[in-house]
């Protein structure tokens, strides 16, 4: 999405989870929860949930699932979900393994709405968006809620497809809630160090430029062939793709997003890296 384009309102796919992960922190500052202790949902902890470590499965690995999205049904009942899936069965013992689940998010979704007594939405609002002054952003239920939103070819896509809640907001949102977010204008440097402290996940991946990709709190991170290294969340849905990171240089740092319709996750996330660096390192961005 070009420059002029910025206060358009785009879906924010996954990078929903990384705001989920600040509002978990947040309950972890105020000492509602505490990152160690077994959840209600199962054997593993929040801070497993949050960096994909609990051996939970995920819906995304169903054929079934991505038929029924692309044929426009209705989503399923969250439980059917969990029943077609064998969510229950863990795939590794929580802490030994690392598998992505949007399954664990649900059950982050719903540990933030017991903690707090609040839908979800008020909670993510109160706890993070309106403390780092984003009151744009709002949470997508019902197709009628992404009316306005640019969608590329999923016009009629429900977001009740996306169990552990689908935000909505403009692109440009989206780059301040991380830059705030880890200039610690939410949560202390303890936390912030607790949610950078990545999983490493191996060597580059083919199309994508990370040299050495991690997982954090909510948080993917790693070094790029660029040198730089980038922290923040790529996210992807029916018809487009939305990139948000953040990274540092000697004492300068950068935030950028990132919207593509269409897919190719890794042309986005190489988006930000080209725009990261012509302005953290211009002097060797060739720009």
């Amino acid at each position: 999405m070009q420059h002029g384009e910025h206060d358009a309102v785009v879906p924010w796919w996954s990078f929903t989870k990384a705001v989920l992960s600040a509002v978990s922190l947040s309950l972890v500052r105020d000492g509602l929860v505490r990152l160690d202790d077994a959840v209600l949902e199962g054997p593993f902890t929040l801070r497993q949930l949050l960096r994909h470590e609990a051996g939970l499965a995920d819906y995304g690995e169903l054929v079934e699932y991505h038929a029924a999205v692309a044929r426009g049904e209705a989503p399923w009942p969250a439980d059917e979900m969990v029943q077609c899936l064998d969510a229950t069965r863990l795939r590794y013992a929580p802490g030994i393994g690392w598998r992505y689940s949007n399954v664990g998010y649900m059950y982050v979704a719903r540990l933030v709405e017991r903690v707090t007594g609040l839908a979800l939405e008020e909670a993510l609002m109160q706890q993070a968006l309106a403390p780092l002054g984003l009151l744009r952003v709002r949470a997508a239920k019902t197709r009628a809620d992404l009316d306005g939103v640019c969608l590329g070819g999923a016009s009629t896509y429900d977001p009740g497809w996306v169990y552990h809640g689908l935000l909505v907001g403009p692109l440009s949102d989206a780059a301040l809630f991380l830059d705030r977010l880890l200039a610690g204008h939410l949560l202390p440097d303890s936390l912030l160090q607790e949610m950078q402290a990545a999983r490493t996940l191996g060597g580059p991946l083919p199309g994508r430029p990370w040299t050495s990709p991690g997982y954090g709190l909510g948080l993917m991170q790693g070094v790029m062939d660029t040198g730089l290294t980038l922290c923040g969340h790529t996210g992807a849905g029916p018809g487009s793709v939305v990139a948000v990171y953040r990274s540092a240089y000697g004492v300068d740092t950068a935030s950028c997003a990132v919207f593509r319709e269409g897919s190719g996750e890794g042309l986005a996330v190489g988006e930000v890296v080209n725009r990261l660096s012509a302005t953290l390192k211009p002097e060797t961005s060739g720009d």
